[in-house]
């Protein structure tokens, strides 16, 4: 067992859509080492698991909740107001509600998911991050309703409509920083966890829809490397980096390697466990 410890340790899990799963492998290992998270920070995809991982739910539970609300049909239906935004801009005016995805099934699978659940009502400090449309600075939401701040941190620009919540309109996370680590240092955590991944590059472009993704994955991918380089420069508190090497190819929408994805997160926390026991005992 591991010795208590008054070390805040805070696990930081960054945008990657389903590959987030694998956070899921690390909590499994903190939990069997009997290292308790003193908050959890999200972004994107990784809003939603480290939302789940702050409620407390067992996981199982959040593997049946990812599974069932993230699937291919949450992009499956056009918003035809921002077709005619494109294509007709004299009768529909272009404005910033802008996105191509009809975003009401992915916000009634998100209130499914996560009901009536709140920020301030999780067993563990819970910080999403999302993007402001207007400024482009990073917002972090840490109250209110778990549903609408993860909706607004998964706003994937072009594809859903920007998401109010507290007077901004906001975007994805990942716009601002892909693996926000800069929120754990400035809530004092000692020890950072950080759990973070490459969003896939599509291998044939032949949609508007994988163009976006694209262009998503091109600017996500560099920030991702620029910021952590910057954070391990200048950062005030040990960061530990978890960057699990998948060899299977992941898509956006395979849940049905979310099992795989949780047997390389562990594998990944494992060869990282020695040095977080080493942090936590001195």
């Amino acid at each position: 067992m591991t010795a208590k410890t008054n070390k805040r340790v805070a696990l930081v899990i960054g945008s990657g859509s389903v590959k987030c799963s694998a956070a899921l492998g690390l909590v499994r290992v903190l939990e069997r080492e009997n290292i308790p998270l003193s908050l959890v920070v999200g972004c994107s995809g990784g809003a939603i698991y480290a939302a789940l991982i702050a409620l407390g739910w067992p996981l199982d539970r959040i593997q049946q909740t990812v599974t069932r609300t993230w699937t291919r049909q949450v992009t499956g239906t056009r918003n035809n107001k921002a077709i005619l935004q494109l294509v007709a801009p004299w009768l529909v005016k272009f404005d910033e509600s802008f996105g191509l995805i009809d975003d009401r099934l992915i916000n009634r699978r998100l209130r499914e998911g996560f009901g009536e659940a709140t920020i301030e009502g999780c067993q563990v400090p819970l910080f999403i991050t999302a993007t402001d449309f207007y400024d482009g600075e990073q917002v972090i939401l840490d109250k209110g309703s778990i549903a609408e701040a993860v909706r607004a941190s998964i706003s994937i620009p072009y594809i859903f409509p920007p998401h109010r919540v507290n007077g901004h309109l906001l975007i994805d996370g990942y716009q601002s920083d892909p693996l926000p680590v800069g929120v754990a240092i400035r809530e004092g955590a000692d020890i950072i966890i950080a759990m973070g991944f490459e969003s896939p590059y599509q291998e044939h472009v032949n949609s508007l829809m994988r163009y976006n993704f694209q262009l998503s994955s091109v600017t996500s991918n560099n920030l991702l490397k620029t910021n952590f380089a910057f954070h391990n420069l200048a950062h005030h508190s040990e960061i530990i980096p978890i960057l699990p090497e998948f060899d299977q190819k992941v898509k956006l929408f395979d849940t049905d390697k979310i099992p795989y994805l949780i047997k390389e997160g562990e594998k990944a926390a494992e060869q990282q466990l020695p040095y977080i026991k080493a942090l936590l005992d001195g």
